[in-house]
């Protein structure tokens, strides 16, 4: 074994990194809840954001939110990945873990991932040293510099590539990818630390239709074993997928129950539905 090899072995993260991980804490879902949102308000020069906000998302569930522009959608995304902070209001995550206060590292070390409508993938690297690099992002940067990935971590790319369907192209430099492809490699990239809840903003806009089905394929895949929040505004691309609809106007939630219930709403087909038409 040549002296890197050994210096690699030495430094293996399952073997003298973990110290540098931050300890893990159990979600209680005690009550089938994963997220409760509670009176949360938010303002930016003068203007109400998110008001008296209350949403509650379960483990494992599918959830679309929908509302027009300046609804709140991406203001409450960014409040629960800790890149906004409210004026008033509570977030947790389970019934025990306070977002509030945290970093966005740290909400994401708890297992939160967040996708946004424009894919950020590594463009001049494969598929799979995306995934590479996500996972050595999830487990501290500083090994990677000199660690190698063990059999556990190569399964693990190995499962995400058949997950986001792109174990053909695992080889192929990210920037060839088509659009639709660059968003489930970004997916993927979030899925590599298996977090517990994916919020995914717009994920289909400027997709084929080929590509909208298959992502609708993706993300009810997902849902179970993690629990998904989708925004979009694509309407039909959300009756594909809904199961709880969530319906956002001027910082509240509006309406809220399966898609036919939210379409038949008189005060949603006045404020939102309607102005599409």
């Amino acid at each position: 074994m040549s002296m890197l090899d050994n210096m690699r072995e030495t430094m293996r993260r399952d073997q003298v990194w973990n110290f540098l991980q931050p300890p893990s804490v159990a979600v209680n879902v005690d009550k089938q809840i994963l997220l409760y949102i509670e009176n949360l308000s938010v303002s930016f020069d003068g203007f109400k954001a998110i008001s008296d906000l209350n949403l509650y998302i379960n483990d494992g569930e599918l959830r679309c939110l929908i509302g027009a522009n300046g609804a709140g959608k991406t203001t409450l995304m960014d409040i629960v990945t800790g890149k906004t902070t409210p004026d008033t209001g509570s977030v947790f995550f389970g019934q025990n873990i306070n977002l509030l206060g945290k970093t966005e590292a740290e909400i994401a070390n708890l297992g939160i991932g967040r996708k946004f409508q424009k894919p950020t993938v590594f463009e001049a690297q494969t598929v799979y040293a995306n995934l590479e690099l996500a996972l050595a992002y999830n487990k501290s940067i500083l090994p990677t510099l000199i660690a190698s990935l063990n059999g556990e971590q190569r399964d693990r790319i190995d499962e995400v590539l058949n997950i986001i369907g792109l174990r053909e192209q695992r080889a192929m430099i990210a920037g060839a990818l088509s659009h639709g492809q660059k968003q489930w490699l970004e997916i993927g990239m979030l899925l590599i630390a298996d977090p517990r809840l994916l919020l995914v903003d717009e994920p289909v806009a400027g997709m084929t239709a080929q590509e909208t089905e298959r992502t609708a394929e993706l993300l009810t895949s997902l849902a179970g074993d993690h629990t998904v929040v989708v925004v979009e505004h694509d309407m039909e691309f959300v009756r594909s997928i809904a199961r709880t609809v969530t319906v956002l106007h001027q910082g509240s939630v509006l309406a809220e129950g399966s898609m036919q219930d939210v379409q038949n709403n008189p005060d949603v087909i006045e404020v939102y539905l309607g102005e599409s038409h």
